[in-house]
């Protein structure tokens, strides 16, 4: 794909920004109707079940490790000077940020993508708790927040300057990536057949994988190209909501990938639940569930922002490259959510949405 026209005629950073709003716009259309949840999937796990909350959930990992390692081996990308794998990870981050992320996703009801899905359907609920998840990242990224998570950000780092490819750690040969996600996709497909889940469903939750890739892919394609440097990445909402957020805050803020990405999820999934007719307004039923949800939306924020990536950006994007601090952040995600599932006396409760 040649991109060097559209860069002359819009420039490098529009060019970039037009990218994010692509893959945001992919992935809202494709969270939007497959209804994808890693709280959802947590939550249903935890009360012992393997249903079409989990399969979802599995069908969209393995297809963005698919399609990424695929494209690895073709050489179409090459993900080894991206900005997760290039500079050094953090395992205390990874762990105390995951598990805050987890806990707070259940919460809040919703992981920070799910979050901005709802919200470009009418549910006021997500409006603010995703207000508050972008302004308590924005806290940990440059705020007062931030000494406390470059503390414990510290205190446990990768060796080397860079974080931990787990592939070449376990000196497993560059094709164990594909037959991963491959084997991954065949659980989830069978766990799909057991649940009755339709094909329609399955094909938008492999379009949220889908969307992961596409975003290494454009990311990769623009830093080949650009005069000034570009960061390789793909899709992941901590860091863009704080940077969206500060965009239409400072007049100074110039645009990127992230700038993109945020307003093409509420596009998309606006689009999606209107095409559908599933737009509606809903808000807080009763104190205790606004509480909850504040508090798990400031978690998110800061857990997010240590951890290095949210449920899409660590369990999704940073698993399909298999940076080691991200498929250890998504196991604290886990084992987080499925905690704070189990301290509010979920167990034998129907998962919900």
């Amino acid at each position: 794909m040649d991109i060097i026209p559209l860069i002359e005629r819009i420039g490098e950073a529009p060019t970039a920004a037009l990218f994010g709003l692509i893959a945001g716009i992919t992935f809202g259309i494709a969270a939007q109707r497959s209804r994808f949840c890693l709280r959802a999937a947590t939550v249903e796990f935890a009360r012992g079940m393997m249903k079409d909350k989990v399969a979802v959930w599995l069908l969209t990992f393995s297809t963005a490790v698919v399609w990424v390692q695929a494209a690895q081996l073709l050489g179409l990308i090459d993900t080894s000077e991206a900005r997760m794998m290039a500079v050094p990870g953090s395992w205390s981050g990874a762990i105390v940020g995951g598990l805050l992320f987890g806990a707070g996703m259940v919460l809040a009801r919703g992981c920070s993508g799910r979050l901005l899905v709802l919200a470009a359907t009418g549910n006021l609920r997500s409006v603010v708790s995703g207000l508050i998840f972008a302004v308590v990242a924005q806290m940990s990224l440059t705020g007062w927040l931030a000494p406390i998570r470059d503390w414990l950000a510290a205190q446990w780092i990768t060796s080397g300057g860079r974080n931990m490819d787990l592939l070449s750690a376990a000196h497993l040969p560059e094709q164990s990536g594909l037959v991963i996600g491959l084997v991954t996709a065949l659980i989830a497909l069978e766990l799909s057949r057991r649940n009755n889940i339709g094909w329609s469903r399955l094909v938008f939750a492999s379009g949220v994988g889908f969307a992961a890739a596409l975003g290494w892919a454009l990311t990769y394609a623009l830093a080949q190209v650009a005069f000034e440097p570009v960061q390789i990445e793909s899709l992941t909402f901590t860091g863009p909501s704080a940077n969206t957020l500060m965009f239409f805050l400072d007049r100074n803020s110039i645009l990127e990938f992230d700038i993109g990405l945020v307003p093409g999820v509420v596009i998309g999934s606006f689009l999606a639940a209107a095409v559908n007719k599933e737009l509606k307004f809903q808000g807080f039923e009763g104190s205790t569930p606004m509480r909850n949800a504040m508090i798990g939306a400031a978690m998110m924020g800061f857990g997010g922002m240590l951890a290095g990536g949210c449920a899409i950006g660590a369990g999704v994007t940073g698993g399909s490259i298999f940076a080691g601090t991200a498929w250890l952040a998504l196991f604290c995600m886990w084992i987080g959510g499925m905690s704070m599932d189990w301290l509010l006396g979920g167990r034998g409760q129907p998962a919900t949405v």
